[in-house]
C-alpha cells in the first residue's frame, strides 16, 4: 500500500544540500510549490555554500549543513529541528550522506527518485519513489516532486536574490564597460575531466576584444588549479589589458550579480552556466564529458557546445543512445574536441540576440 500524500501539504521540507548549479535548477521547483500553496511553510536544508549564493530566497526557510562537519554538524541540525514535523520531505538528493542526515528529520511522508534515477540506495530512506521518467534533465527531474504532489503550474521562475551589496562588488571589478565572463574550471573531482584549455579561452577572449570591445572577467573558485589557469589564459590572451581576473576573489552573490551583468558567460558543466540560465543571461556552455541534454544550461540548450556525441564515439566507441543516461565520458582528451571557433560561432550567436526591455533596466537598488 502506497503511503498517501498530502493534499495540502502545510510545511514541506526540500532536502538538497549541493551543488550550485543543481541547487540552481532546483529553485523552479520550490516556485511552482509556492504557487500552489502559498501559505504553506518551505524549510530547505542546503549546504553551506549553496545558502551563500541563494540566502534571502522568498518564502524559504533555509536550514544550513555544513558537510565538514560530519556526523556531529547532523546532531546539531537535528536537534535544532527536534520540535519539528514535516507534512513532506522532498528528498531531491541522491547521495548516503543526505539520507543518513533524512533520518534525523521527522516527516510524515518521505518522497525520493524512482529505482532508475535514486542512488547510493536512496530508495531505502523513502517511503514514495518518483514514477519514471526517462532521460529527463536535471530540471525535469526536480520538477518532477512538484509533479507527483499536484502542482499544476509548472512554469519557470527564479527570482533570485541579488542585494545592492553584490551589485556593487560586482561594478568595483568592471566598472561600466561591457564585458565577456568566462569562469574556465568546474569542480574538483575525481576522474572528472571538464574543463576545456586555457589556449581555447585565449582565442575567445581576443575575438571579443577585437571584434566586439569586450573585455573578458574571468572567475572561479580559489584552489590552486584554478588560480594557475587563470594565470595561464592571461599569459596567452592580447597584449592589451583587457582580462581582469577576479578568480578567487569574489564572493557568490558578488559572482551572481557578475554574471548579471555580463553580455555572455562561456563556461564548462559547472555552476556559473546554471546561474546565467536562472537569470536568463545569454550562456554558452562547453560539454563533451557530461551529457549537455541531462546538466547543460536548461533554457540555452541550443547555444552551447556539444562534443559529447563525438566524445562518446571516440572515447568509448559506442552511441549516446546506447549509454546510461547521464554517463560521463572519463577521459582527459574529451573536451579537446571542442574547437574555438565552435565556441566563437555560438558566441556570435548569443550576441547578435535582441535585448529585452528586462536587460535595458537597471537592477533594483531596494
Amino acid at each position: 500500500m502506497k503511503h498517501p500524500l498530502p493534499a495540502r501539504p502545510q510545511h514541506i521540507c526540500v532536502l538538497r544540500l549541493s551543488a550550485l548549479g543543481d541547487v540552481c535548477n532546483l529553485v523552479p521547483t520550490v516556485r511552482a510549490l509556492q504557487r500552489q500553496w502559498p501559505e504553506a511553510r518551505i524549510t530547505w536544508v542546503i549546504g553551506k555554500s549553496e545558502h551563500s549564493l541563494l540566502a534571502g530566497l522568498s518564502g524559504v526557510e533555509f536550514v544550513v549543513y555544513d558537510k565538514t562537519t560530519g556526523l556531529t554538524g547532523m546532531r546539531a541540525l537535528w536537534r535544532e529541528l527536534a520540535d519539528t514535523r514535516f507534512d513532506v520531505l522532498l528528498h531531491m538528493q541522491q547521495a548516503l550522506r543526505a539520507s543518513v542526515l533524512s533520518l534525523g528529520l521527522k516527516a510524515d511522508i518521505r518522497v525520493g527518485y524512482d529505482k532508475a534515477r535514486a542512488k547510493d540506495a536512496q530508495r531505502w530512506f523513502t517511503h514514495r519513489q518518483l514514477p519514471p521518467h526517462p532521460r529527463a534533465h536535471v530540471l525535469e527531474s526536480f520538477l518532477d516532486f512538484a509533479r507527483l504532489l499536484g502542482v499544476e503550474d509548472l512554469s519557470l521562475v527564479w527570482d533570485l536574490p541579488l542585494p545592492k551589496a553584490a551589485f556593487e562588488e560586482a561594478k568595483s571589478i568592471t566598472g561600466e564597460v561591457p564585458y565577456l565572463l568566462i569562469s574556465p574550471c568546474s569542480s574538483i573531482r575525481l576522474r572528472n575531466f571538464r574543463n576545456w584549455s586555457a589556449e581555447g579561452y585565449a582565442a575567445v577572449i581576443e575575438h571579443a576584444w577585437r571584434q566586439h570591445g569586450l573585455i573578458t572577467v574571468l572567475t572561479g573558485g580559489g584552489s590552486t588549479r584554478e588560480r594557475e589557469m587563470g594565470e595561464r589564459i592571461k599569459a596567452l590572451g592580447p597584449d592589451d589589458d583587457v582580462v581582469i581576473d577576479v578568480i578567487g576573489e569574489t564572493s557568490l552573490k558578488g559572482l551572481l550579480a557578475l554574471v548579471d551583468g555580463a553580455r555572455a558567460v562561456i563556461a564548462p558543466d559547472s555552476g556559473p552556466v546554471h546561474m546565467a540560465n536562472a537569470l536568463n543571461n545569454p550562456v554558452v556552455g562547453l560539454y563533451a564529458t557530461s551529457n549537455l541534454r541531462r546538466t547543460g544550461p536548461y533554457l540555452w540548450q541550443e547555444y552551447a557546445v556539444d562534443a559529447y556525441p563525438e566524445a562518446v564515439r571516440t572515447y568509448m566507441h559506442k552511441e549516446p543512445a546506447d549509454l546510461p543516461w547521464g554517463q560521463r565520458v572519463r577521459h582527459p582528451d574529451a573536451m579537446s574536441l571542442i574547437r574555438a571557433e565552435d565556441v566563437i560561432e555560438r558566441l556570435e550567436a548569443v550576441l547578435a540576440l535582441p535585448k529585452t526591455p528586462q536587460d535595458m533596466e537597471s537592477p533594483d537598488e531596494a
